[in-house]
């Protein structure tokens, strides 16, 4: 162990190990298997020519998960501090991209996918629940955030025994989805009917790899697992191979029950299937299963998330206050809180004709024109569009850290080396520049919701460079 490695387990002393090998398994599983199984598989069969193209998209998007995880399995276990992505970019970039990344992080990219997947749970609480109103949607978004934050809030053991429990129950529900289909279904309805009706084979891979999207924030907790050096490249292994399977053994019942034309003008996949075989009950279950995948994935992103905030604060004199870790809990309490509520602004912010009318009013100001709310279908289809492209950048930026950390770093301990490098870091690199432009193009005007918040960490970076100046050697402990 390097002077340096030494300085981070000194730094991370009050974090124990309380994460075993299938708690992290689970942690990614429950992230990246959210909504997106059930959204869309039609959008990636509308864009493709033929179920076979469409079910190698769903392969190869594993794949590219898979090298991106070689990517990561390095980097966390070279530089094992709790907060993933923001360790490796201020050792690569420099205290101010940290720093941004960190405040992205809150003020937007994890923030507004925890909105995004408490307005999935919402909207499909309503759909089940016929009774009541669609506005209630915003409200059970809320709810679902303030109740798994105060899970977590009792503690590491809680929140990863809430985060087991709904992984088991979505992986299960699944599971019967998958052997329905497969069994009560036939190849008859393979053949091709009617031309591609979407952009193409590049706009399939697009929602593909949304829906495989997740995987990454594993390396928020690497810290707290146990065994990491071989515990982490393991973790994200496993986790990415048991969702690939999920995914083609889903998409497969998908084709099998609805046929290929069918999956194509399907707007809920999963339900309808069920619809056909079990009849209108069947469409109830989805319904619940749905629910039930989205609370698993915001649990896990509250539970992974409120880490960054804590290395952050350790850093950063403005966030100071955020670097507090609870020994007891084994738990971020503060930084849990300001999460929550940075997620609760952004759902309410979307989600009310009050909030989208404020965001109106100050773009009015600026000389901007007001948003386009309708054309984005509602909370959650806005977050994630808003959200989108500055995740991108930072994860591509990510990337690029791999080779810039080989270089600063070279007598560093690597305890997994990236098999293949530089091959792994060029196509994740590929990957990010494709996903950051499909993004852009997508969101439009409508990245200012997260490019405003983001330019206000500028001004905010350099309040604490004005109120503390680090040591060097607080620097190198990095």
């Amino acid at each position: 162990m390097t002077s340096n490695q030494a300085n981070e387990a000194l730094r991370q002393d009050g974090v124990a190990e309380h994460l075993g090998l299938w708690d992290a398994v689970s942690i990614i599983v429950g992230i990246v298997v959210g909504t997106g199984i059930f959204k869309t598989p039609q959008a990636v069969f509308a864009n493709v020519s033929g179920p076979w193209e469409g079910m190698a998209c769903w392969v190869v998007g594993g794949l590219l998960a898979l090298v991106g995880a070689l990517c990561y399995a390095e980097l966390a276990t070279t530089y094992p501090r709790i907060g993933g992505d923001y360790v490796y970019l201020t050792r690569a970039y420099g205290r101010p991209m940290g720093f941004l990344f960190g405040w992205a992080q809150l003020a937007v990219i994890l923030t507004g996918s925890i909105g995004a997947m408490a307005y999935a749970f919402g909207d499909y609480a309503v759909a089940l629940w016929k009774g009541l109103d669609p506005s209630w949607s915003v409200w059970l978004a809320v709810a679902a955030v303030v109740v798994l934050t105060g899970l977590n809030l009792l503690g590491l053991v809680f929140g990863k025994t809430v985060q087991n429990l709904l992984t088991a129950v979505k992986v299960a529900g699944l599971a019967g989805v998958a052997v329905t289909g497969l069994l009560w279904g036939d190849t008859s309805g393979l053949a091709v009917d009617q031309p591609m009706t979407g952009a193409g084979l590049g706009l399939a891979m697009v929602f593909v790899l949304y829906t495989y999207g997740g995987w990454n924030d594993a390396a928020f907790v690497a810290a707290e697992v146990r065994s990491r050096h071989r515990n982490i490249p393991r973790a994200l292994f496993l986790g990415i191979a048991a969702i690939t399977a999920i995914y083609v053994l889903v998409n497969l019942a998908y084709l099998w029950g609805l046929g290929f034309e069918g999956l194509r003008k399907s707007s809920a996949p999963a339900a309808e299937l069920a619809e056909l075989v079990v009849g209108a009950w069947g469409s109830k279950l989805i319904s619940l299963l749905v629910m039930l995948s989205a609370l698993g994935a915001i649990n896990g992103m509250i539970l992974t998330g409120s880490r960054i905030y804590v290395s952050l604060g350790t850093d950063h004199r403005v966030f100071a206050w955020l670097g507090y870790w609870n020994r007891d809990r084994a738990t971020p309490i503060r930084s849990l809180l300001v999460q929550m509520a940075a997620a609760l602004m952004l759902i309410v912010t979307v989600g009310t004709t009050t909030g989208q009318n404020a965001v109106d009013w100050v773009l009015v100001q600026i000389g901007l024109s007001p948003l386009p709310w309708a054309e984005y279908y509602g909370g959650f289809n806005t977050l994630v569009a808003a959200s989108a492209p500055v995740f991108w950048v930072f994860f591509l930026l990510t990337g690029f850290s791999l080779f810039i950390l080989r270089a600063k770093d070279p007598n560093r301990t690597r305890p997994f080396s990236a098999p293949f490098y530089p091959l792994e870091p060029i196509v994740f690199c590929g990957m990010c520049y494709y996903m950051l432009f499909s993004a852009l193009e997508y969101a439009k005007a409508l990245t200012l919701i997260a490019l405003v918040p983001l330019a206000a960490g500028v001004p905010l970076y350099w309040i604490s460079q004005f109120q503390h100046h680090r040591s060097p050697d607080d620097c190198d402990a990095l």
